[in-house]
C-alpha cells in the first residue's frame, strides 16, 4: 500500500505510519512518502475551520502531483479562539484512491495566555513555543502538547489518533 503523506514534518509521517499500522494490521508493509505540497491557508492556521481546509487543501494537491498511490493524508495543526483563550488542536484527512475521504480532529489543549499572545500577534505557535519554553524547532518533535503535558501526550501521539480516526470510513467502507 502506498501512502503519500502531504508533509515532510518527521513527526507527521510516523504518526501517519503507526495509524495506518494499528488500523491495518493485515498489511506486513506500508510505502509512504512524506511530500511537499501547500496548504492553501496561512503558515498559522487561526481558526480550526481553517485548519481542516488546510489539510484537505494539502490532500487535494498531492493527490494533483503525485497521482499513483493508494491513499493520500494531510495532517494540519492550528488554534482557535475561544472567549479570551486558545486553543491548539489538527485535522487529518485521508482521502484513498477512490475518493473515498475519512476526517478526524486531533486532541485539543489550551495554551497558555504568553503564547497565545506571540501566536496571535503573528508568530507561529511552533516558534512562539520556542520562545517562552526555551526550546528548539519543538514543532518537529513534541510540540506544545509534550511540553505542556512533560511528553504525556506526545504530538506524533495526537496526530496519530487524528490519523486513525480519519481511516474509519476506510476501515468499514460498508458504512460509509
Amino acid at each position: 500500500m502506498k501512502i503519500i503523506v502531504a508533509s515532510k514534518n518527521p513527526v507527521k509521517i510516523a504518526a501517519v505510519r503507526s495509524g495506518f499500522a494499528q488500523l491495518f494490521p493485515e498489511f506486513e508493509s506500508f510505502e509512504i512518502e512524506g511530500v511537499s505540497v501547500p496548504s492553501g491557508v496561512r503558515d498559522q492556521p487561526m481558526t480550526f475551520e481553517e485548519t481542516l481546509e488546510g489539510a484537505k487543501n494539502r490532500v487535494a494537491n498531492a493527490r494533483v502531483e503525485y497521482p499513483d498511490a493508494d491513499f493520500w493524508v494531510g495532517l494540519e495543526g492550528g488554534v482557535d479562539l475561544h472567549g479570551n483563550e486558545m486553543a491548539v488542536s489538527g485535522w487529518v484527512v485521508a482521502e484513498d484512491a477512490s475518493g473515498r475521504v475519512g476526517k478526524s480532529m486531533t486532541n485539543t489543549i489550551y495554551l497558555p495566555p504568553r503564547v497565545a499572545e506571540l501566536v496571535a500577534g503573528g508568530m507561529e505557535l511552533g516558534e512562539a513555543d520556542d520562545v517562552v519554553f526555551g526550546t528548539h524547532n519543538s514543532k518537529q518533535s513534541n510540540g506544545a502538547a509534550g511540553i505542556l503535558t512533560r511528553d504525556v501526550l506526545k504530538r506524533e501521539e495526537g496526530f496519530m489518533m487524528g490519523v486513525v480516526g480519519a481511516l474509519v470510513p476506510h476501515r468499514n467502507p460498508d458504512l460509509y
